[in-house]
């Protein structure tokens, strides 16, 4: 399947090379165009929301600005619906994006019903707030809001995620020798699938097998642990693509035969298999399940990427000038590479259940969405968008990444003085100046990001204007 040249109306001859011989997927077919730019729409929309809740969480956090708005009481009912809108929505829109365009066109029903079923889940996940009276619970993975407005939203998100991950196996693209770059990342993406039923699976098993004596935050924990550790690989899987698929973008030729990139989506999906046999072996509230699942994903979760982010790294030769039109993507590659560094150097130094926590796995959870937010800048024109303006796309990787990093290293230098996670206001207990200085650079961080974000959203919704002309 060749791109045809209108397809790409700012596409460099660097940019040209890299379609046809880098880790780059070809145009899709225009049904599957369309599905794609309706998962867009979702995931920009749960983003929105998240932004909203995140102004709140975030004030309700610093020192001096939270004794002027008093909002501790909804600290973590906002903290609730922030969460599972910036990773889980977010992230299940990216896989309906991807997985549509890396994909054939059979049983589009199916993916139409997916997004229609995860849409409907989402906006009762959003409206529980205002609407339900559940009280939240912070659990691990996905918290909740004991709502019935609430958990029907994400029962039907669930749903709709399992028509997305049924079409995805339906509708896979076979793989094709010698393969090429496009046909890496396709299978790579493919076997993203893998863990996406796992993780399905295993939210059902856990359901079925809880003790039901249990309640409140040791339910929800239990319940939610096998099948959270089991997105971990598949957003995982779902950085690598685009972290190979930004750095070709750029015009850069990564180092990384296209089989060896299959071995890494390999590596970094085959640890969920584990998975399975943690709930054969031991029942799901046994500390051996647990202490397995950590294993599973430290290894599937950390031994794929190392390689994988040097080669893009000596692809893109740090100082090498690019195309105008690719600042932004290589913005929001670096910011990525960064961040999620950060976040896993963290993760060494925690020690207690304080906020080094949260630190750690905002920097690798942001590492992640900065990637996607520099692939949906490449994607928009590929969609039938306008091109993102250069100059606020760039910036708003740079501006969310900075805050970001401040925000995590306010969280990191507070936990060394044992500030607790969760918590908000005077349950922060913020006794020296290091702890308060500390929580005001997490909350100076977080209003940054919380700027880069908005730009991101702003640029997105004006390409799609342009487009839409």
């Amino acid at each position: 399947m060749s791109v045809a040249a209108e397809s790409l109306p700012s596409t460099t001859a660097a940019a040209a090379i890299a379609v046809a011989t880098g880790y780059i997927l070809p145009d899709a077919d225009a049904r599957l165009r369309k599905l794609a730019r309706g998962w867009l729409w979702l995931g920009l929309l749960a983003l929105i929301g998240s932004g909203i809740l995140s102004i709140l969480l975030v004030v309700s956090r610093t020192p001096g600005v939270q004794t002027l708005f008093p909002l501790a009481d909804f600290f973590h009912v906002a903290l609730v619906v922030h969460v599972d809108l910036s990773v889980l929505v977010w992230f299940i829109s990216i896989g309906g994006i991807l997985w549509s365009l890396s994909g054939s066109t059979r049983a589009m029903p199916l993916g139409q019903a997916a997004l229609a079923v995860s849409a409907l889940g989402t906006l009762l996940m959003t409206a529980s707030p205002y609407i339900g009276r559940g009280g939240p619970v912070m659990a691990n993975y996905i918290p909740v809001l004991e709502d019935p407005v609430f958990l029907w939203g994400l029962i039907i998100l669930g749903a709709g995620s399992s028509l997305l991950v049924l079409r995805g196996f339906v509708a896979a693209p076979r793989l094709s020798w010698p393969l090429d770059g496009a046909g890496a990342l396709r299978a790579g993406l493919t076997l993203g699938l893998v863990p996406a039923a796992i993780a399905l699976t295993a939210f059902a098993w856990s359901y079925l097998t809880t003790p039901g004596t249990l309640s409140g935050k040791a339910y929800y924990e239990i319940l939610f642990w096998g099948g959270g550790h089991a997105l971990q690989f598949i957003w995982t899987a779902f950085m690598i693509a685009a972290w190979l698929w930004l750095a070709s973008a750029c015009g850069a030729r990564v180092p990384m035969q296209p089989r060896i990139a299959l071995l890494m989506f390999a590596l970094a999906t085959v640890g969920a298999l584990v998975i399975p046999v943690a709930y054969l072996l031991w029942p799901v509230h046994a500390v051996e399940h647990r202490n397995l699942l950590t294993f599973a994903m430290g290894l599937g979760g950390g031994l794929p990427i190392l390689p994988v982010a040097l080669a893009v790294v000596a692809g893109l030769r740090p100082g090498t000038p690019v195309e105008p039109d690719a600042r932004p993507l290589r913005a929001a590659l670096y910011s990525s590479l960064l961040l999620f560094c950060f976040g896993g150097i963290i993760g060494f130094m925690i020690a207690g259940n304080n906020v080094k926590i949260p630190a750690h796995y905002h920097g690798c959870i942001v590492g992640v969405t900065l990637s996607l937010m520099g692939l949906v800048y490449h994607l928009l024109p590929r969609l039938g968008y306008g091109m993102p303006a250069r100059r606020p796309a760039t910036f708003s990787s740079y501006c969310y990444a900075v805050g970001q990093a401040m925000h995590i290293g306010g969280l990191m230098w507070s936990g060394g003085y044992g500030v607790q996670r969760k918590v908000a206001g005077a349950e922060q207990v913020l006794r020296s100046t290091q702890e308060i200085v500390a929580m005001g650079i997490m909350g100076l961080g977080g209003l940054v990001a919380i700027i880069g974000g908005l730009v991101f959203v702003v640029v997105v919704i004006k390409s799609i204007r342009v487009g839409s002309r």
